[in-house]
């Protein structure tokens, strides 16, 4: 986090003194990039690596593709012409004529099977301009939603909600906009309004398929916001849409109805956790191939309504598929 703030600093004000610095951070991103338990690539290491191309020195070729390689996101997602800032024919000659351990990897990726660069001038001066608009040098220029990204990402969620009120504004209440709006407003905790935002957006469900995933997740949104009256009538609409879905019981769609089913029994509490247990229970004897977390989840439920012996077999069911997993993920497998 205290990285990210410099790198935004640095996006709005860097000068040709800071390149020892930015070269310092963008090894910082190679590093968190390569060693993060969930990898992935990440706004900061796009700007690390942005700033650093600002520069132009060939021998930053070398940083940059340790930023590449550092993990598998980073691999695909990490533009290449990144490692031709300097110029294209200018960074091919650096590489071929250096001894550096990585040359021939550097190389390879650098040129066509002919030894050709895999990148004229014309496409990198293309991809250039884009990043400029990407990370534009002044901050009002910015996009509303990378404010409301990085107010996340610094744990200011007053902020976030502001720039956040503020994008919405003037915006059409289409597809789109209800889309982020749901997502953004559910990443703050707001459910019941992003409940409200993914209600408003039913509208915009296509087929069967599409319709029984949005009021899945209006349930699940339901469920977070303390409204389980709500979440039920929705799993009721899901279960319905679900009828004119061909084969839904054999896809992730369908284990994930039943999921939300137990985790709705395990805290509607009182008659409503009775009814809602009673069709998760039945749902469940239909679904096939049922994951782990949905046997934890029904054991849960089950205890929360009062059903030792319900609670037992799907406490014996969680058992069982925890071993298969083991087994398959033991010594001597592939």
């Amino acid at each position: 986090m205290r990285r990210a703030r410099v790198l935004w600093a640095l996006q709005y004000d860097h000068r040709a003194e800071d390149l020892a610095l930015v070269r310092w951070l963008a090894g910082q991103e190679a590093r968190c990039r390569r060693e993060a338990p969930s990898q992935g690539l990440g706004e900061e290491t796009e700007l690390a690596g942005f700033l650093l191309a600002g520069y132009r020195r060939v021998q930053d070729v070398w940083l940059h593709w340790e930023i590449k390689g550092a993990n598998f996101d980073t691999w695909c997602g990490y533009d290449i012409e990144h490692l031709f800032a300097a110029g294209v024919r200018t960074t091919i000659a650096f590489v071929r004529d250096s001894g550096h351990a990585d040359r021939d990897d550097v190389l390879e990726r650098l040129t066509d099977q002919d030894g050709e660069p895999c990148v004229s001038e014309e496409d990198l001066a293309q991809w250039w301009q884009g990043r400029l608009s990407y990370f534009p040098a002044d901050p009002d220029a910015e996009d509303p939603l990378t404010w409301i990204e990085r107010a996340k990402r610094v744990g200011d969620a007053v902020l976030a909600r502001h720039w956040l009120d503020r994008w919405t504004v003037g915006r059409p209440r289409d597809a789109a906009t209800l889309s982020q709006l749901r997502y953004q407003l559910t990443d703050l905790g707001a459910f019941a309004e992003a409940a409200a935002a993914q209600r408003e957006s039913l509208v915009f469900a296509g087929d069967a398929w599409d319709l029984a995933s949005a009021w899945q997740s209006l349930a699940g949104l339901e469920r977070q916001a303390g409204n389980q009256h709500a979440a039920w009538d929705a799993l009721r609409e899901c279960g319905r849409a679900l009828d004119d879905v061909s084969g839904w019981r054999e896809v992730g769609l369908g284990r994930s109805y039943v999921m939300e089913l137990f985790l709705l029994a395990r805290c509607a509490g009182g008659e409503l956790a009775d009814v809602v247990f009673a069709e998760a229970d039945r749902r469940a004897r239909e679904v096939p191939r049922l994951p782990l977390v949905v046997f934890r989840a029904a054991a849960e439920a089950a205890d929360a309504v009062g059903l030792r012996t319900r609670a037992q077999h799907y406490r014996e069911l969680r058992d069982a598929e925890r071993r298969r997993l083991d087994g398959d993920n033991g010594p001597g497998r592939s």
